[in-house]
């Protein structure tokens, strides 16, 4: 089986590893896989099945015309030209696409293909862009225009992808309804039960859609012990994690925030994935740590931890949730999209969305390593990709393993 997996990123970020996770899988299965990516670097180990998709003087431009004409998704035409001709050479028996968002693809180009091309189509849904007019998440916004066409003033024309100009959310919503509907043997993926029952209410309810949750590797997101408490003078603290890949309003960087002046001095917050002008920011009782892309030390910080606090305010299916489980750490989330869905009593606390309700409930966290863990394998990479490659057998064949 050849596979072409699309996403803006490739083994980086949440998204980007699912998509390289799966390659893995695949190749060791003895198939053949190739991730088309448009924006940043690859990991190493991933550039014999790396194929970029422009260059970053297209993703600028496309960003450009995002700023001033909110025509996201609409520009890399000549870029996403060229890589169709490599599609087409490439010859897939089975296309997958992630987030084709991220200012490097021209969708009127890529589904016109599609549409001609006839072969099996799987489409793992991440967020809620592909059937809005704008945004990739509406729930904190409360706006539910989505349902109806995008009709009135936008309400997050400011945020991603941020347009500066007039806003075009109507006209962007009929020509996503026009492009990405009609198209044969296209199935819908989502992680979380959350996002298919919304993709459901959507102008995409003509496809059938299946719930995958995301997986991990076990094998590396585990019980890792090293020095990382040690290194950062966090000893005798109760260490309370964050991590993510873009900090923002949107991921609870704010109420990571309001929460550091509100807890004692026995506390100490530890966020992973921010940026030089936000590491400058910060107040004293929190420890900030840049991007990573080292997976070991990652799982090491996890392991450090004695909760990972996840305050966000719009999520699909949150793999920091599950790689902290995998470490042994218990999960405080927000109750919003699909965060709660990967966590029980046993394992964490799911409150409202309200800084003062995680400070109300952190001495009631249940303390039980080995329940997160058993939480955790039931997220097995492998059990989970399984599911993917099961799926691609029976859109060729119509038989299942």
């Amino acid at each position: 089986m050849k596979v072409l997996q699309i996403n803006s990123v490739c083994g980086r970020g949440s998204t980007g590893r699912i998509a390289t996770d799966l390659a893995d899988i695949l190749k060791t299965g003895g198939h053949r896989c190739k991730v088309a990516y448009g924006r940043e670097t690859v990991p190493e180990k991933y550039g014999d099945i790396a194929v970029r998709i422009g260059t970053d003087w297209d993703v600028r431009l496309h960003g450009v015309e995002t700023r001033l004409l909110d025509a996201h998704g609409f520009g890399s035409r000549a870029a996403t030209a060229r890589f169709l001709d490599w599609v087409r050479e490439y010859d897939p028996d089975i296309i997958h696409l992630h987030n084709i968002h991220g200012y490097y693809l021209n969708v009127e180009l890529l589904f016109d293909y599609l549409k001609q091309a006839g072969k099996p189509i799987v489409w793992t849904l991440h967020d809620c862009w592909a059937f809005t007019g704008h945004c990739a998440y509406f729930t904190a916004a409360g706006c539910t225009q989505w349902k109806t066409g995008c009709g009135g003033r936008c309400p997050q024309k400011s945020g991603y992808p941020q347009c500066l100009g007039l806003g075009q959310s109507r006209r962007n919503f009929d020509r996503k309804r026009n492009i990405f509907t009609g198209v044969s043997n296209l199935t819908l993926v989502t992680p979380s039960h959350w996002l298919a029952g919304l993709a459901g209410e959507s102008f995409l309810r003509e496809y059938p859609v299946r719930v995958i949750p995301n997986g991990i590797d076990l094998n590396v997101f585990c019980p890792t012990y090293g020095d990382f408490r040690k290194r950062h003078h966090l000893e005798g603290k109760i260490l309370l994690l964050g991590v993510a890949s873009v900090w923002d309003e949107r991921k609870g960087l704010r109420d990571f925030i309001k929460l550091s002046g509100m807890l004692d001095s026995r506390y100490q917050i530890v966020l992973v994935g921010l940026s030089k002008a936000q590491l400058r920011r910060l107040p004293p009782n929190i420890t900030g740590i840049s991007k990573t892309a080292d997976t070991q030390e990652l799982a090491e910080i996890y392991s450090a931890a004695d909760v990972f606090l996840n305050p966000t305010h719009e999520d699909n299916f949150p793999t920091t949730n599950l790689e902290a489980l995998a470490c042994g750490t218990p999960v405080i989330t927000y109750r919003t999209g699909g965060s709660p869905e990967a966590v029980d009593g046993t394992c964490g606390l799911v409150v409202a969305c309200k800084a003062e309700n995680i400070v109300s409930m952190l001495g009631r966290v249940p303390n039980d390593p080995e329940a997160c863990l058993a939480r955790a394998r039931q997220y097995d990479k492998r059990q989970r990709f399984q599911e993917y490659l099961n799926l691609y057998r029976w859109l060729q064949t119509g038989e299942t393993q």
